[in-house]
């Protein structure tokens, strides 16, 4: 059984794939995400700490390997 892990996104990032990472961990869509990021920001201000202290603890996604295959596949 693969266990979940969170990583930040290489493909969904804005800045550095924080808000992409975490919502594939939690399976919501990224927009959400970030829209509930920015309203943090502006209420309390501690998500740009938060951000920053996730960035530099949450590891990059692994590269995916390619595979040669069949278009589409």
């Amino acid at each position: 059984m693969a266990t979940k892990r969170l990583y930040r996104s290489q493909s969904d990032r804005m800045l550095a794939g924080i808000c992409g990472g975490l919502a594939a961990y939690l399976d919501i869509d990224a927009t959400l995400l970030r829209i509930l990021w920015v309203v943090v920001v502006l209420l309390g201000g501690f998500g740009v700490l938060l951000y920053i202290i996730m960035w530099i603890v949450v590891p990059n996604e692994p590269p995916v390997e390619w595979q040669p295959g069949p278009p589409g596949a």
